[in-house]
């Protein structure tokens, strides 16, 4: 059987396969990328109808390629998969659609990797998981699958029409979560939403986007995550045209919240007594927010417009002040729950010395532990914007950098 030889092999063509194409590109690397599906295909299949990017247009992008439109708007989910395909094409990235890389180990007493795909085998000198972080839905074992209602995953879901008639309980109150759950609840559901604990942004201060003022204020540049904070989720979202998510007011609207969600027992499901405190949490987030971007403002004379009203906090409602702590699922009419709970990382492929004891990559700005073996796409591989568009650009700029500092290493040999 024959085997392809390559210098570098990128694994997955999202955004950061397709950043790390043009950086190797850029830098003379002979490479391919290898996408099991389309490029940008989690944008297309794994995710609901409405969707759009997070961040305006002006700043989720990568340098070389503006969006079309104008640069304040959110991008639909389909808008920035033709991005991805796009850019892709600009710089003739040599990715190959529909191979799915099933293997990867080290060669034996020489460089480089043994790669089995479902296209054959190829060798490489190095190999870059840029699969990202958004590989196997993650859904806690709390409700089991007897338990009468209908389950799925965020990346499941679709649009209101998909789900069976009833109410409908979402768990998981970061971006995914609490915008499944308002469009639910503006098509007519009944909406119970469980709320943990959380960051809430701005979406908009004082004329500018909340993206702009994490820039200004420096908190792109955080190196690492704050203890404690490993699991707080972020709600904010594009939706609407971009909107401050206030969980009093879409309490006021309708929808129930609960706190974190606990056991199953009976057909009833237990929720933690710790919605206020979350609520407030995420208000102290919002707030501390304000005050330093008014300070920025005063420090340095801007003239930006005031804003007092978005100090005006949502209403109290009947749910925060008595929250629900144990819910009958068919007393509530509950047919259907939606695990708004994030993904876990699959590196079953990866058969490397990569990994800590937990199966976490072991890197340094995507450079890992095992030499010729690079991780891209991860939240906070850099620091706090590497989970986004513009970020994950400058990651493959730097682990691009790094492939080909090795090489010259490699390549030095003394003179006599």
């Amino acid at each position: 059987m024959s085997v392809e030889k390559i210098h570098t092999l990128v694994v997955g063509a999202g955004q950061a396969g397709v950043a790390m194409s043009e950086h190797l590109s850029r830098n003379g690397v002979d490479y391919i990328v290898l996408e099991r599906g389309r490029i940008a295909e989690r944008w297309r299949s794994m995710r609901w109808d409405s969707l759009v990017a997070n961040g305006p247009a002006w700043h989720d992008r990568f340098p070389g390629m503006d969006f079309p439109g104008h640069p304040d708007a959110f991008v639909p989910k389909d808008g920035v998969a033709d991005y991805f395909e796009a850019y892709a094409e600009m710089h003739k990235a040599p990715i190959r659609c529909g191979v799915e890389v099933t293997k990867v180990e080290r060669l034996e007493e020489r460089l480089g990797f043994r790669v089995e795909t479902s296209d054959g085998m190829i060798e490489a000198l190095n190999v870059v998981a840029a699969t990202g972080p958004f590989q196997s839905p993650s859904i806690p074992p709390i409700v089991p699958a007897d338990a009468g209602v209908t389950q799925m995953h965020s990346s499941e879901y679709r649009n209101p029409s998909q789900l069976a008639d009833g109410a409908v309980l979402v768990v998981g109150a970061g971006s995914s979560g609490v915008q499944i759950a308002e469009e639910l609840m503006l098509s007519g559901r009944t909406v119970y939403l469980s709320v943990g604990s959380h960051d809430r942004p701005p979406r908009a201060y004082r004329g500018r986007d909340f993206v702009w003022w994490l820039g200004v204020l420096g908190k792109w540049d955080a190196q690492a995550q704050a203890a404690g904070s490993e699991h707080v989720t972020i709600a904010v979202s594009g939706a609407h045209g971009g909107k401050t998510i206030d969980f009093r007011r879409l309490a006021a609207q309708g929808m129930v919240l609960v706190g974190m969600t606990g056991a199953y027992r009976d057909g009833s499901l237990s929720f933690a007594d710790d919605l206020a405190r979350n609520l407030d949490r995420g208000d102290q987030n919002y707030l501390s927010l304000l005050d330093e971007a008014d300070a920025f403002v005063a420090r340095n004379g801007l003239d930006l417009p005031h804003e007092p009203d978005a100090r005006i906090l949502g209403p109290e409602v009947n749910c925060v002040t008595n929250s629900v702590r144990e819910l009958s699922l068919r007393d509530a009419g509950v047919t259907t729950i939606i695990w708004a709970t994030g993904f876990v990382s699959d590196y079953s492929w990866l058969k490397v010395n990569a990994f800590d004891e937990a199966g976490r990559p072991k890197h340094q700005r995507g450079v890992s532990a095992e030499k010729g073996i690079y991780f891209l796409g991860l939240p906070w591989l850099s620091g706090r914007g590497s989970s986004f568009i513009w970020g994950v650009w400058h990651d493959a700029k730097h682990v691009a950098d790094h492939i080909v500092i090795q090489d010259n290493y490699l390549a030095y040999a003394p003179k006599c």
